[in-house]
């Protein structure tokens, strides 16, 4: 990648403290100084768990999805199932078990698609993207005390032209589409 501009400084960490704990993560106040003005200003980051999104494609070529309510917008949100992960847990690990727990579907395989940062302006955990193939319903749901799911199974071709229509809009679950329509069309699949 080529630019006309000059490279930007990397900034020296000189500490942080916690601002405030919740049950979801912490906001810490991160003081950096600049290398060459020698400013110095905290910036606010939050550190939250990293999260894992499934991708789960059944054995008919079907996407299962969930639709729920969403306190962040007050709305309704059709997304890839996922959730937060434990501490040290694999995201593939992590990634069958929120399928299992939110969905009943399991799958004959699974693998990683690849990671973002969701925000790094301000976030400073990962989301990891598990891709599960094969995936049938076998187990009993197990929401969380807060989660009440609808699970739908359209087919790849339908949840993609959702999510290339705007219907889809937690950006978390677009970039799991993201790396899974790739994979996708190299196999050959429709859009």
């Amino acid at each position: 990648m080529s630019s006309d501009s000059p490279q930007p400084s990397r900034w020296e960490k000189l500490g942080q403290r916690s601002q405030l704990q919740t049950r979801v993560f912490e906001v810490r106040g991160t003081r950096y100084r600049h290398p060459v003005r020698l400013t110095e200003r905290e910036f606010v980051v939050i550190h939250a768990p990293d999260w894992v999104n499934v991708v789960a494609v059944t054995t008919d070529e079907r996407i299962v999805l969930v639709r729920q309510f969403r306190y962040g917008i007050d709305e309704f949100s059709l997304e890839v199932p996922g959730g937060v992960m434990e501490a040290g847990e694999d995201p593939v690990t992590a990634g069958l078990r929120e399928l299992r727990e939110e969905t009943g579907f399991h799958g004959a395989s699974a693998r990683l698609l690849g990671n973002v940062h969701p925000n790094p302006a301000i976030q400073a955990n990962r989301c990891h993207f598990v891709l599960v193939e094969g995936a049938e319903r076998a187990h009993e749901l197990e929401w969380d005390t807060d989660e009440e799911l609808q699970v739908t199974t359209p087919t790849v071709a339908e949840v993609l032209a959702l999510a290339h229509a705007g219907a889809i809009v937690h950006g978390l679950a677009l970039n799991a589409l993201m790396m899974f329509e790739q994979v996708w069309r190299e196999r050959g699949g429709s859009r």
